[in-house]
């Protein structure tokens, strides 16, 4: 198994690598790839976390904005200003915490501003997609409130991703790991412990979708840089396209990628990752089970 390392978040910490954790996201937007529109009223929301909990999550990840492949996120003017994102949000964020105050939620965001909202109202991690690199102040928020972090490595901004250059294996890793180092640097300035940090390669941001392959396949290389690993592989696109040649040659919908999800979830587990990012909890969980007995089979001879 993986060594049990401690995740400090905001009001508690949290084990990983005894086992793996999942985490269930809850799209609360209407434009998300995946599940965009099913969860926009608040009361639908807060069921489907409920709903998540009782199937098994360790964490939930709610988000407010998509960062699906050509929105406008991360710039100056992004599609969805941070006023907009925390009234999606907070709604959510507070009823859910009345519900199931123990509940361990994540805030996906890289605004400063909602983060700050969000960690008040009980959130005890930020998850942000771009790694520091989008909102100069929000390591500075996280580092004030003693949040959780996940950074993600991100090439470039979601108008980009479709025209991104391809890149060998040995460019690609390095593009990863040195993103993911710039990151750690910004954290450490800004005064956020080692303990509060997971990193997630960011499978899909910015990667074409023979690099989401190359990266799966070397990830444990990531592990290197001393903080436990993330993997977000559910649905994405690059599943879809793999399958095409068994949907009429099309890439498979989102909602047409879950078995595709877990093979890609378990291998990320093979290969070091300690939480997967997920949007069927209860398959995951089973998933998951099932490579940590691998791991502790492995570990035992």
């Amino acid at each position: 198994m993986k060594p049990s390392v401690p995740w400090r978040l905001r009001t508690r910490t949290l084990e990983i690598g005894a086992r793996t954790l999942v985490m269930a996201v809850v799209n609360i937007t209407p434009d998300s790839f995946s599940d965009g529109g099913l969860f926009g009223r608040p009361e639908a929301a807060i069921d489907r976390c409920i709903e998540c909990l009782e199937e098994g999550a360790d964490l939930l990840d709610l988000g407010a904005e998509s960062t699906r492949p050509g929105a406008q996120a991360g710039g100056a003017t992004p599609e969805v200003n941070a006023y907009q994102e925390q009234t999606r949000l907070l709604p959510v964020l507070e009823g859910l915490m009345k519900a199931r105050p123990q509940a361990v939620v994540s805030v996906d965001t890289y605004k400063a501003e909602t983060a700050r909202a969000a960690l008040a109202a009980g959130a005890e991690i930020v998850n942000d997609v771009s790694g520091f690199t989008w909102d100069p102040a929000l390591a500075t928020v996280c580092a004030k409130a003693g949040a959780g972090v996940v950074l993600m490595h991100t090439r470039g901004r979601p108008e980009e991703w479709r025209s991104q250059p391809q890149l060998d294996p040995d460019a690609l890793m390095k593009m990863v790991r040195d993103g993911l180092v710039k990151s750690l640097a910004v954290a450490e300035r800004a005064g956020i412990p080692h303990e509060a940090i997971v990193l997630d390669p960011g499978y899909g941001f910015g990667k074409r979708f023979s690099e989401n392959y190359a990266l799966l396949a070397r990830q444990a290389e990531l592990l290197a840089l001393g903080r436990p690993l993330l993997a977000g592989l559910s649905r994405k696109s690059f599943l879809g396209h793999t399958l095409a040649p068994l949907h009429t040659g099309q890439p498979a919908p989102p909602n047409a990628r879950d078995s595709a999800s877990l093979a890609a979830i378990t291998a990320a587990i093979l290969n070091g990752a300690s939480i997967v990012r997920v949007h069927q909890v209860r398959p995951a969980v089973e998933a998951a089970r099932i490579a940590d007995a691998i791991l502790q089979a492995a570990h035992a001879n």
